[in-house]
């Protein structure tokens, strides 16, 4: 971990700066792998599940039987944990739920919204080296909580052909309807495109690799809408002299486990506490059983000290991290300075891994600076909004004129035409 001291605010900027990938390579095996699939369908699907994964498979579904064996395999305390954790992100997704009131815009013009959810649905797991059964979770509840009809999910299988049935519990105690052992970005082809097997999907949600989210970036090209734009995992911690670094150094290895791209900061005034807490990270991080992905991406990882606690909010604001951790003497007094975050965790005990699995709100969040112009995943994600209006005659004679001349100003006589045929027809009908 690299310590800096009281940089200039000419380059926060270049300290904000995320990993770059050799995107243009990467866009190169990605659109290869999209092509195959759109042309080929399944036989593409199976074709790169060996090459790629080295899984051989004759059926790309999981049966039902295997879905709901899967709960016989899970320990009784687990499922009872993850039971606290869905009825938590239920509540609070559920509470997301609002029915808009109609507004009366001008006397006899009504206007209003009414929320309708995604018809078909496609929700991507990483399998990769954690089973993330709780993405599941955060995602296929607020899909069945908006009134999704299709929910699919996509999975990569091990190279025995299975799937964890961690995932496989998750996903039928949660909504799913369909789950298909497919990963990568054959995964996000198969759901933008649809085969032989897999439907085609109205919208795509989850997190992934750079191949995962590079393909998600490009079906996008072909009218295809995803969640959010996501790269690595990332956490920043705002502290001060009174924080405790053992708790500190213990979120900031939550976050480098996820990844050797994973990119963990600590924003603090105190030079004293970011030398405890490096001293208190590497003596935690032997205590890891993923301590080689950890230890790699702590090589990328910044502990800045900065002047105030005000500069530490406006360099957090700058970086816009997925996640953001204040730790401070008076947390909610900086959490009113907050104007760029994926989720903020308040206090010395709210720990990220909270919002990671069981308090209720949602972990699917944007990352690379995105924080600043997008938000988290929520039950709205899988809705769209039609709005409606309702014109009376009263209505038409109150905004009429308006209309107008608004069009006529546009040279839109057409649109004009619409308002005064319906003005004259008004008009003539009171002489009768």
């Amino acid at each position: 971990m690299k310590t800096i001291l009281n940089p200039n605010p000419e380059n926060w900027e270049s300290l904000c700066k995320r990993p770059v990938f050799d995107r243009i390579g990467l866009e190169k095996i990605v659109s290869s792998i999209l092509r195959k699939v759109k042309n080929d369908g399944d036989r593409a699907l199976f074709d790169l599940s060996e090459n790629l994964d080295g899984a051989v498979m004759n059926s790309l579904r999981v049966p039902e039987s295997e879905i709901t064996g899967s709960a016989k395999i899970i320990p009784q305390n687990l499922r009872n944990a993850i039971s606290v954790a869905m009825v938590n992100i239920e509540k609070f997704h559920r509470a997301q739920l609002i029915n808009e009131k109609p507004v009366e815009t001008t006397k006899g013009v009504k206007c209003w919204r009414k929320s309708i959810p995604i018809n078909k649905v496609g929700l991507y797991i990483p399998g990769g080296t954690a089973p993330l059964f709780s993405t599941v979770l955060m995602l296929a509840v607020p899909a069945k909580i908006a009134g999704c009809t299709k929910i699919i999910l996509c999975t990569p299988p091990d190279k025995n052909g299975n799937i964890n049935p961690l995932i496989l519990y998750a996903a039928f105690v949660s909504g799913v309807t369909d789950i298909f052992k497919i990963g990568g970005a054959q995964a996000i082809a198969a759901m933008a495109y649809g085969t032989e097997s897999v439907p085609k999907v109205d919208k795509i949600f989850g997190p992934g690799n750079q191949y995962v989210t590079k393909a998600k970036e490009m079906v996008q090209l072909d009218g295809i809408p995803i969640d959010i734009p996501a790269g690595p995992s990332e956490v920043l911690v705002i502290a001060d002299r009174n924080s405790d670094p053992s708790f500190i150094a213990s979120d900031l290895l939550s976050q480098a486990e996820h990844g050797t791209d994973s990119q963990v900061i600590l924003v603090t005034d105190s030079q004293e506490l970011s030398d405890y807490v490096k001293e208190e990270t590497y003596k935690q991080l032997k205590q890891l059983r993923r301590k080689d992905i950890a230890a790699i991406a702590l090589e990328n990882s910044l502990l800045i000290v900065l002047s105030s606690l005000e500069q530490c909010v406006e360099f957090s604001n700058l970086f816009a991290p997925e996640h953001l951790i204040i730790s401070t003497t008076d947390p909610l007094f900086l959490a009113e300075k907050v104007l760029n975050a994926g989720s903020v965790f308040l206090g010395k005990y709210s720990c990220e891994s909270a919002g990671d699995y069981a308090s209720g709100t949602n972990h699917t969040l944007p990352t690379s600076g995105y924080a600043k112009s997008f938000s988290g995943v929520s039950t709205e994600s899988f809705m769209k909004k039609i709005t409606f209006q309702e014109v009376s005659p009263e209505g038409l004679n109150n905004l009429g004129p308006v209309i107008e001349q608004l069009a006529e100003a546009e040279l839109l006589h057409g649109h004009k035409n619409a308002v005064t045929i319906r003005l004259k027809s008004l008009e003539n009908a009171r002489f009768q």
